[in-house]
């Protein structure tokens, strides 16, 4: 009888843990630490990590602030993506100190989840103790005196080499400076003219300058996104002769509506724009694959927007 009991009891405790695996949806959130005592000043480091299904929703990344309880971040790490099918692991490492001793809680991180289809919902990590020492001092010891200064007798034979290395470093200044003032300087070779570079040579050239400085990646992620919209917005201004430098995106979009040749590319230039004002304005933090899909798209539009070449043809004679 209790083998029959032990085994129904296991039975229904892997469905709970079942059904409470499927109420946390596509996506999940786990941090953890590489210590829980330190000394004042001395650093924690606190690895995160989340995954989430990009094909059923989309992960936005938690607010982390500057300080929270007696803490301070004095560091974060860049968001490495790591993407097996559908599901893509995020993962970033913050470096964490306090300066006042006591015992302090690093908080739960909240992450939402935004599903293709359902209501929204968010995953969490777990909060951590720390506990904060100072330095320990030996209170049975009587205090040491301080000591008076010591001098030390010098002549000028402690500082041979440094007159030594200061002439000869005169000397060779004043024989360069000879050498360069009398010799003649030849004329420079002329400078072979390049091509010239069409508009789209040159719009793709300065989006993939600005790929190639890492500019997101180092944390920048403002500057990334007023380099891009500028690249963007003076290629519609030139190739359209329509005003885009001094619209908001809103009225960039009109006039794309209104636009016959700008209609098609209506989608792309959205997700550019708005994925710009979210990290603009209003201080979002767009994830790492947001940043590279709004490269992919200014380029796609740039590479697909060329005029095309209209040739004339000669009618056949009778």
């Amino acid at each position: 009888m209790n083998e029959r009991i032990k085994h129904l009891l296991l039975i229904v405790f892997l469905w709970l843990a079942s059904a409470a695996s499927y109420a946390q949806g596509d996506a999940g959130a786990t941090a953890r630490i590489d210590a829980t005592h330190i000394t004042v000043g001395d650093q924690v480091r606190v690895f995160i990590e989340v995954h989430n299904n990009a094909s059923q929703s989309k992960l936005q990344w938690a607010a982390i602030p500057d300080t929270f309880n007696n803490l301070e971040v004095v560091e974060r790490g860049k968001i490495d993506t790591v993407k097996q099918g559908d599901v893509i692991t995020y993962k970033q490492r913050l470096l964490v100190t306090g300066f006042d001793s006591g015992s302090f809680f690093i908080p739960s991180f909240i992450f939402p989840v935004i599903p293709n289809s359902g209501t929204a919902y968010t995953v969490q990590t777990d909060s951590f103790r720390i506990d904060v020492q100072t330095v320990s001092v030996d209170t049975t010891k009587a205090f040491k005196p301080i000591k008076g200064i010591i001098f030390v007798k010098g002549s000028w034979l402690d500082y041979i080499w440094y007159i030594v290395g200061g002439v000869v470093l005169l000397l060779l200044i004043i024989g360069i400076t000879i050498y360069f003032a009398t010799r003649k300087k030849p004329l420079p070779p002329p400078v072979p003219q390049g091509p010239v570079e069409t508009l789209q040579e040159y719009t793709m050239r300065l989006l993939n300058e600005l790929d190639a400085q890492s500019v997101w990646q180092k944390g920048n992620v403002k500057e990334y996104y007023v380099q891009l919209t500028d690249i963007i917005r003076d290629y519609i201004e030139a190739r359209f002769k329509t005003s885009a430098l001094e619209l908001t995106t809103d009225e960039i979009l009109y006039k794309v509506q209104l636009n016959k040749e700008l209609r098609p590319y209506h989608s792309l230039l959205s997700s550019i724009l708005h994925t710009a004002d979210l990290a603009k304005f209003a201080k979002a933090q767009p994830l790492p694959q947001e940043h590279v899909e709004a490269m992919e798209h200014a380029k796609e539009f740039v590479n697909t927007s060329k005029p095309v070449a209209v040739t004339e043809t000669t009618p056949p004679q009778p």
